[in-house]
């Protein structure tokens, strides 16, 4: 019976310290600003787009880097928020294929990524969108209805928030998860996830709330957020929607499909840009 006791005790110590190394260790787990780093290793010059450096401030005075790039046959201008990792200079691919459909790009890093000043937290990336949309609609002077937020992975939680706080022409959500307690029992289904995050990212609450038509992009090879996340998100979603299924995995997704990526976001977007 001591031996028992003995292995019930171990046992329910490794169980409470790995619940407090996840309650104490999930922004780590969340935010990856240094990976692979937080310099800048090239600027969309390196591939023939002029852009402008842009610093904003937010509400609670931190500074925030990102860069402006101007399509001169522009239909509209695309709000981009990227995942949790790297900075918006390892986002080139990206930046120079939405600027190849015609789209004025603005791109960010949140607080504590990049050339952006303070530290990285939940709130804190939300007044980041905020100064980002206030730059286009106020500073810039661009038209509500001639933007559309985008927001992959991390960054399209980020994304549905701000959707759901302003009314853009639309909202793209590519390879986006329901929220981070969803994500995390995902992972870690024998701990209670749901009582240790105090990050929430609640995707599939702010979608609910959105003016705006939204697209979903997910892929069923996505080896990091399932495609039933995404699923999740557009079933949450008012009308109108729509799905984009994309193929590869969750970093190269947009590689790997290809003309059909290029064509379902090209649709979407000439359909909801007046």
């Amino acid at each position: 019976m001591t031996s028992i006791w003995k292995i019930i005790i171990i046992g329910a110590s490794i169980y409470a310290a790995l619940c407090i190394y996840i309650y104490f260790m999930q922004k780590s787990l969340i935010f990856y600003p240094n990976m692979p780093g937080r310099n800048l290793i090239s600027t969309p010059e390196n591939i023939g787009l002029t852009y402008q450096n842009v610093e904003l401030l937010t509400e609670d005075n931190i500074k925030i880097h990102g860069w402006f790039i101007p399509n001169k046959n522009a239909k509209g201008t695309l709000l981009f928020f990227h995942g949790n990792a790297g900075n918006i200079s390892h986002r080139l691919d990206s930046i120079a294929l939405f600027h190849e459909l015609e789209l004025n790009v603005f791109i960010i890093d949140y607080r504590g990524y990049g050339r952006s000043e303070g530290k990285t937290t939940e709130k804190g990336t939300y007044k980041d969108a905020e100064a980002a949309w206030h730059y286009l609609v106020h500073t810039r002077g661009i038209n509500a209805k001639q933007i559309i937020i985008f927001g992959r992975s991390l960054g399209a939680s980020i994304a549905s928030w701000l959707a759901s706080q302003h009314t853009p022409a639309a909202l793209i959500i590519e390879s986006g998860f329901t929220s981070v307690p969803s994500m995390g029992q995902r992972f870690y289904p024998f701990l209670p996830i749901r009582w240790l995050t105090y990050f929430k990212y609640d995707s599939k609450k702010y979608v609910k709330n959105i003016l705006c038509p939204v697209m979903v992009a997910h892929s069923k090879h996505d080896e990091i957020i399932p495609y039933d996340e995404g699923r999740e998100i557009f079933e949450a979603a008012p009308e109108p929607k729509s799905f984009l299924e994309m193929q590869g995995g969750h970093n190269d997704g947009f590689i790997v499909s290809g003309a059909a990526y290029v064509s379902g976001f090209k649709s979407f977007v000439d359909k909801n840009l007046q």
